[in-house]
């Protein structure tokens, strides 16, 4: 689950990262009275999920609380990578000398938090990676011993954070860690973390995404989701407890498991195709879930054939079957069906799905291939 910047902030501060003055507006009026109130100039940011906000003009400066409210009403009610603009945050605008990176991510090869720092913030932290992988550095962290202070202190004396700050980085990057790490994050990020013209250290814009697998532990941060600015169809997965991601490709793909659902993109990946998403009805999907899980997928316009794959170890394959035939009745299908059933009862599967006309195969590779032909053809 990502949260917005303002959220972000709100988070972070309670562990001690030190953050410019800021509030959010929801009016440019709102705007105004926060800038009076800061008696400063300020940066106007767009809160919207989604990077680029800067290049699309959702960030400006503004001088005064006369131009924070025309740069609020510029900037509120605009569209961002299709995302409309509802609230902005009006933030100190400070002097930088220095922008800094400083996050931490799960490394699931490694099983452990890694915390990554570099002497190029204000950048995508890929792009430092692939351009200016020597000004990058990183550290692996023991999640049994946490973050250790001599770790924190390689970081800053790596990318050349001068000895006077060290101290201060250290607390920084502790409270980023605790952050990461209470609130089960998968990403704690600040870029850029800024060294000012005046000799402080400040986090001039915050991200976090939250791993959704724990959010029963958090209901305080579940009720921080913002369903406004999320794919209608994700959502409506997610609330059905179906595991669906919305990509950019043309074959749906609906199955089983999430293993299995990866190694189907990637088949469909190898013989030409794209995929349109990534679907996962689960171990046991009952007729039902099935029939919800292809009408969602369907929804999608971009889909011009669909590719259901099945093992049948829980899940019994004429189940599936069935699942199909009913999501048929209740949704119009304009595009090719091909569906690849394995494991328990599935000669009944198939036979159900011949018996209506529905194309099956015996294999993935078989059933990736004739999904993208129908694509193409």
């Amino acid at each position: 689950m990502n949260l917005h910047e303002y959220q972000a902030r709100e988070i972070f501060a309670r562990y001690g990262v030190p953050l410019p003055r800021g509030e959010l507006a929801h009016a440019s009026e709102e705007a105004y009275e926060i800038a009076s109130r800061l008696a400063i100039p300020v940066m106007v940011k767009a809160q919207v999920l989604v990077g680029g906000r800067g290049k699309a003009g959702g960030i400006k400066r503004a001088s005064s609380p006369q131009a924070a409210r025309e740069m609020a009403s510029q900037i509120l009610g605009m569209s961002i990578k299709g995302l409309k603009v509802e609230k902005v945050l009006v933030v100190e605008a400070v002097s930088i000398e220095k922008e800094l990176y400083l996050g931490v991510v799960v490394d699931r090869a490694l099983s452990a938090p890694v915390m990554i720092a570099s002497s190029e913030g204000g950048v995508e932290i890929e792009e430092v990676a692939r351009t200016m992988p020597e000004r990058l550095a990183k550290i692996t962290i023991d999640p049994f011993l946490s973050l250790r202070d001599y770790q924190a202190r390689q970081l800053a004396l790596e990318i050349g954070l001068g000895k006077a700050r060290v101290a201060e980085w250290i607390a920084i990057a502790q409270g980023l860690y605790k952050a990461f790490v209470e609130c089960d994050a998968s990403l704690a990020e600040i870029n850029p973390l800024a060294l000012t013209a005046d000799g402080r250290l400040l986090a001039i814009d915050t991200k976090m995404v939250l791993d959704d697998n724990a959010l029963f532990r958090h209901r305080d941060l579940e009720a921080l989701r913002d369903i406004t600015e999320e794919e209608p169809s994700e959502r409506e997965a997610r609330e059905q407890g179906l595991s669906y991601v919305k990509l950019e490709g043309e074959i749906g793909c609906l199955v089983n498991g999430a293993g299995l659902a990866m190694a189907t993109m990637d088949v469909i990946k190898l013989y030409g195709g794209e995929p349109a998403n990534f679907l996962d009805v689960g171990g046991g999907a009952r007729a039902e879930e099935v029939a919800l899980a292809l009408r969602i997928l369907l929804s999608d316009e971009k889909v011009k054939a669909v590719l259901i794959n099945i093992f049948g170890g829980i899940t019994r394959c004429d189940e599936v079957a069935k699942g199909v035939l009913e999501a048929l009745r209740q949704v119009r299908v304009e595009v090719p069906i091909v569906v690849r059933l394995a494991g328990t009862n599935e000669e009944e599967g198939r036979r159900l799905l011949a018996d209506a006309d529905i194309e099956t195969a015996s294999t993935l590779i078989q059933a990736a291939q004739r999904a993208v032909e129908a694509v193409k053809g």
